[in-house]
């Protein structure tokens, strides 16, 4: 008789004296790789390609915070301003990134699929495909996820995402069917809708080869540590149960300055 107690994991595997990650030695992956090669490993299993290192620890550094006014900012301040600790304040913040907020990657890697599904289906360039679907998607009254933001209007973690992806050479046809879609998107509408920071890291995560179902996971752990500055900020600087206004606050941080040389 089977027992139905009995189930597997292939994620961590503790012995005495050994922790291994997907078949690795926790010691002996530390300093050799870094911490997004290692979050790669144990969400896809293998580590990352030679060179792409780079691309994805920018990839958490591009979200790691925007500001006090996004939803997540703010549910994560208002539970530290009732006195929760930093746990239940930061799980707040997480538990606020949903569809609208911090979920727009996972639904930008269906957008790419879709096109790529209309392109295969009838036979159709990239160029062709992106027009048909901002077509459809125009007609349905639907908005396209992974364009247009509502502070940049060139978003600058776009270009620099891009461009280590190129370096990586890892750019393929997420970018290049996103690509085609903002150039639909602006000769459909007249203006033009930028690729954001979500579209770019759909777009990377899709020539990387992440499941759709794990898109919004990048941006839920880069986020976490502009949570907790955050939730800190809020619990030794501000009287508790304020009243948190969305926008009205000022910037008294350092000034604007360079990284030094050898950064």
């Amino acid at each position: 008789m089977a027992d139905d107690q009995h189930w597997t994991t292939a994620i961590t595997e503790i012995k005495p004296n050994e922790v291994r990650l997907r078949g690795y030695r926790i010691d002996e992956l530390m300093a050799r790789v870094s911490f997004a090669d290692a979050i790669f490993l144990a969400l896809m299993g293998e580590l990352p390609a030679p060179g792409v290192s780079r691309l994805l620890d920018a990839m958490l550094v591009a979200s790691i915070d925007h500001g006090a006014t996004p939803p997540s900012a703010l549910a994560a301040r208002t539970a530290a301003s009732t006195g929760a600790p930093l746990n239940a304040a930061v799980a707040a913040g997480v538990l606020s990134i949903n569809r609208h907020h911090g979920g727009a990657i996972e639904d930008c890697m269906g957008v790419i699929n879709e096109a790529y599904a209309l392109a295969e289906a009838n036979d159709l360039s990239l160029e062709v495909a992106a027009a048909g679907l901002v077509a459809l998607y125009r007609k349905d009254k639907k908005r396209m996820a992974g364009f247009g933001h509502r502070v940049h209007t060139a978003d600058p973690r776009t270009a620099r995402l891009f461009a280590l992806a190129e370096e990586a050479g890892v750019a393929g046809r997420g970018m290049a069917m996103l690509r085609a879609l903002e150039a639909a998107l602006a000769a459909d509408t007249g203006r033009r809708l930028p690729i954001n920071v979500d579209g770019a890291i759909a777009a990377v995560l899709f020539d990387l080869g992440v499941p759709p179902a794990l898109a919004n996971a990048f941006f839920i752990m880069a986020r976490v540590p502009g949570l907790v500055a955050h939730v800190h900020e809020e619990q030794t600087r501000e009287r508790p149960m304020r009243r948190i206004h969305p926008s009205d606050h000022v910037y008294d941080g350092p000034a604007a300055r360079e990284l030094p040389d050898g950064r």
